[in-house]
């Protein structure tokens, strides 16, 4: 069965995304053909970048980079959550993806933004350049989730209904993909 991890891409206290990480992990278990998984950047604790060679070689001198780059390698494809934090994503998503490269490589990404104006459509925007240059194959359906409607006070999630086929359709999306490129991870 094919294994989906819910990226949750912010580490700062107080974040909302596990709330949205539980929603989307919630959706996933109520279908038959997927495994999801919940993967908190914040449970690895990795430093600013601090291996000698590039991910690219697959060297690892590190053990939080080894625990790191084989959490992703296990899995199948991707749903990142990513606030928007100055129109872009938090430092420490691009870090964690930087640390590892094979690791990523033909696996399908889907992306789930949040924030205050436009639902964190710039910080996905910046994190599909991003997926790519690690040869993650994006898919099309993305959802962004506002902090004023989707949340009470800012802080409980209560995601709008419009949202459930939008994450269902987007889960499917992810599937099929990851399904597509399991031959390429293989080679």
């Amino acid at each position: 069965m094919t294994t989906i991890g819910i990226v949750l891409g912010s580490t700062r206290p107080g974040r909302v995304g596990p709330q949205i990480g539980e929603w989307i992990e919630k959706a996933g278990r109520a279908r038959t053909d997927l495994d999801v998984e919940v993967v908190d950047v914040a449970a690895y604790g990795l430093p600013l970048f601090d291996e000698p060679r590039s991910p690219r070689l697959g060297q690892y001198e590190h053990e939080h980079t080894r625990a790191w780059a084989a959490r992703i390698d296990s899995l199948d494809g991707f749903v990142f959550v990513t606030p928007e934090y100055n129109r872009s994503i938090p430092a420490a998503l691009k870090n964690a993806i930087d640390f590892v490269y094979d690791e990523w490589n033909n696996k399908a990404a889907g992306f789930v933004g949040y924030g205050s104006n436009v639902g964190g459509a710039r910080a996905v925007d910046h994190l599909r350049h991003i997926a790519g240059a690690v040869q993650l194959s994006a898919v099309h359906t993305q959802l962004h989730l506002s902090l004023q409607s989707d949340f009470e006070q800012y802080a409980t999630f209560a995601p709008a209904e419009r949202h459930e086929a939008a994450l269902q359709q987007m889960l499917t999306e992810v599937l099929t993909l990851s399904e597509a490129l399991a031959p390429m991870r293989q080679g």
